[in-house]
C-alpha cells in the first residue's frame, strides 16, 4: 500500500518535469492537485487491500504532477539568485511544516474518524490549492527548450520502477533471489539505455550533460546520501520509540516533530549563511549536525530520555534544513530557468531513490543482525524461535504467548538485540553522511554564481569556466564599448 504510491510517484518525476516545462507549470500543477484530490476520495472509499493499492498508485501519478512543479515555478518566478534561493528556504521550511504535521494529524484522524479519513482529508487541501493556484500562480513554460521524447520517458519510468521494486522487495525475499535482481537487473539496463540515448538524442528530455558541472552532480549525490541515511534511521526510530520506550502512536509522532522544527527554522535562515559562508561551508556544516545527531540516535542512554531525545532530533532537523535549502539552489541554480521542471524532477528522483535505497539497505543490515541474535535463543522452543526472530514486534508478542520466565527473558533479550542492532545499522547512516560530506567539501562551489543559470567556477579545482561563462563575459564586454 506504502510502496504502490512511492514507486509510481518516482518513476514518474522526470517525464512529468519535462511535460510541465513544455506545457505549462501552471497547468501541470493544477492538473496533479485535481488528480491527486480525485483519487484521494476513491482511496478513502474502497472496501479492499488491492483497490486501496490501485488508488494509492494513482495518487502516485498526481503526485508527480504537483512536486517537481513547486519547486519549478519558484524558479522561473524569482530569477535573482538571492530571491530564488530565499524562495527555496521558504519551499523547504514548508516541506518541514509537512513533515510535522503529517504524522500527528494522520494519527488524530485514524483514532477519530477511521483510516479513510487520512484520503478523504487531501480533498479540502486539494481544493483549496486549486483555488489558490487559479488566481496567483503565474503559468510558465519553455516549449521550445522542453521538446518530447517518449523513448526517454519510456526508458525512465521501466527503468526507475523496475529498480525501485527490486530496492524495495529485497530486504523482505532476499538480495540474491530471482524476484529482486531480474527487476534490479532489467531496470539498471533501463536506464543505461536512458543515458546512451539523451546522450546521443540532440534534443533530450534530460540533458546527461548536466551532470559535468560538479555543481549539479555533486548536489545531487549529496541529497541522495542524506536521504539514504535519514530514511533508513527514521524507519528504525520509530520502531524504538513505541516497542522499547512503550511510547504511544501519539507520542511517537511528537518524536518526530522537532526535526521539522528544526527544518523550517534553519531553511528560510540558511540562504542569508550561504552569502555570508559560501555554500560549501553551510552544507558541511549541516551534514555535521546530522552526523553528530544520527549518531546520538543510536545512544539508548540519550535516546530514552525524553529530553534528550527531543534535542537529538531537533539537532537532526537543524542539519537537514542547513543542507536541504542550498543543496536544492545548488540544483536548480545549475541549470536554465527553461528546464527547472527537469531540474526539480532530478532533485525529487535522487530523494526518492535515495530514500528507497537506505531503507532497503539498513533494514537489511538491521534485520540481519537482529535475526541473528534472536536465532541463538536455545531457551525459546524452536517454533515459536522463527516467529520471535522476524521482528522485535514479533518477538515480544510470542514473549507474551509464553508468559513466565521466559517470556521475560524473551523480552530483556529482544531488547538487547534490538539495540545492538540498532548502534550498528545507525553507525552506517553515519557512514553514509560522512560520504556527503567528503562529497559536498570536495565538488560544491565555495560560493554560488551571482547570476541566474551560470555554472560555477571553483579555481581550487581547477576546473575552466565553461561555453556559458565566457559567452556572458563577451556580451558584458561588447556593452561596456557599445
Amino acid at each position: 500500500m506504502i510502496d504502490g504510491y512511492t514507486i509510481v510517484f518516482a518513476c514518474l518525476l522526470l517525464t512529468a518535469g519535462s511535460l510541465g516545462d513544455r506545457y505549462g507549470r501552471r497547468r501541470a500543477l493544477i492538473g496533479g492537485l485535481a488528480w491527486f484530490g480525485v483519487f484521494s476520495a476513491v482511496a478513502s472509499s474502497v472496501g479492499t487491500p488491492t483497490g486501496l493499492i490501485v488508488a494509492r498508485g494513482l495518487m502516485g501519478i498526481g503526485g508527480a504532477f504537483i512536486y517537481p512543479t513547486t519547486l519549478s515555478i519558484l524558479t522561473n518566478t524569482f530569477r535573482e539568485p538571492h530571491e530564488r534561493a530565499q524562495a527555496i528556504g521558504v519551499w523547504a521550511g514548508v516541506s518541514g511544516l509537512g513533515v510535522a504535521l503529517g504524522p500527528l494529524a494522520g494519527g488524530l484522524l485514524v483514532e477519530r474518524f477511521g483510516w479513510g479519513s487520512v484520503f478523504l482529508v487531501n480533498v479540502p487541501i486539494c481544493a483549496v490549492a486549486l483555488t489558490l493556484c487559479v488566481l496567483f500562480v503565474p503559468d510558465t513554460s519553455a516549449r521550445e527548450d522542453s521538446p518530447l521524447d517518449p523513448v526517454a520517458a519510456v526508458l525512465s519510468i521501466l527503468g526507475l520502477a523496475s529498480v525501485l521494486y527490486g530496492i524495495i522487495e529485497g530486504p523482505d525475499k532476499g538480495w540474491g533471489s530471482v524476484p529482486v535482481l531480474i527487476p534490479v537487473v532489467v531496470g539498471a539496463a533501463f536506464l543505461v539505455g536512458f543515458g546512451f540515448w539523451e546522450a546521443h538524442n540532440p534534443h533530450p528530455m534530460l540533458d546527461v550533460r548536466f551532470f559535468k558541472n560538479p555543481r549539479f552532480s555533486a548536489a545531487s549525490a549529496t541529497i541522495t546520501l542524506t536521504f539514504a541515511a535519514s530514511f533508513g534511521a527514521t524507519f528504525l526510530m520509530t520502531q524504538y520509540f513505541q516497542f522499547l520506550l512503550g511510547y504511544s502512536p501519539l507520542k511517537a509522532g511528537i518524536m518526530i516533530t522537532p526535526v521539522a522544527v528544526g527544518m523550517m527554522v534553519a531553511s528560510p535562515f540558511a540562504p542569508g549563511r550561504v552569502n555570508r559562508f559560501g555554500t560549501k561551508r553551510v552544507v558541511v556544516f549541516g551534514l555535521v549536525l546530522v552526523a553528530i545527531s544520527t549518531g546520538c540516535s543510536g545512544s539508548d542512554t540519550i535516546m530514552s530520555s525524553f529530553v534528550g531525545g527531543i534535542l537529538t532530533r531537533l539537532g537532526m532537523g537543524l542539519g537537514f534544513g542547513f543542507t536541504t535549502a542550498p543543496v536544492t539552489e545548488s540544483i536548480m541554480g545549475s541549470l536554465p530557468p527553461s528546464r527547472a521542471g527537469i531540474g526539480s524532477a532530478v532533485n525529487d528522483t535522487t530523494r526518492q531513490t535515495g530514500g528507497a535505497i537506505g531503507v532497503a539497505v539498513m533494514g537489511t543490515i538491521f534485520a540481519a543482525r537482529y535475526h541473528a541474535s534472536i536465532g541463538r535463543l536455545l531457551f525459546v522452543p524452536l517454533e515459536s524461535r522463527a516467529t520471535a526472530r522476524e521482528s522485535i514486534g514479533t518477538s515480544l508478542g510470542t514473549a507474551s504467548h509464553l508468559g513466565g520466565q521466559t517470556g521475560q527473558e524473551l523480552v530483556r533479550a529482544a531488547h538487547t538485540a534490538f539495540l545492538s542492532s540498532l548502534r550498528v545499522t545507525y553507525a552506517v547512516a553515519v557512514v553514509m553522511v560522512s560520504c556527503a560530506i567528503a562529497v559536498a567539501w570536495r565538488f560544491l562551489p565555495a560560493q554560488a554564481p551571482t547570476y541566474p543559470g551560470a555554472a560555477p567556477y571553483d579555481s581550487s579545482a581547477g576546473t575552466p569556466p565553461d561555453a556559458d561563462v565566457l559567452e556572458g563575459l563577451e556580451i558584458g564586454i561588447e556593452n561596456i564599448s557599445d
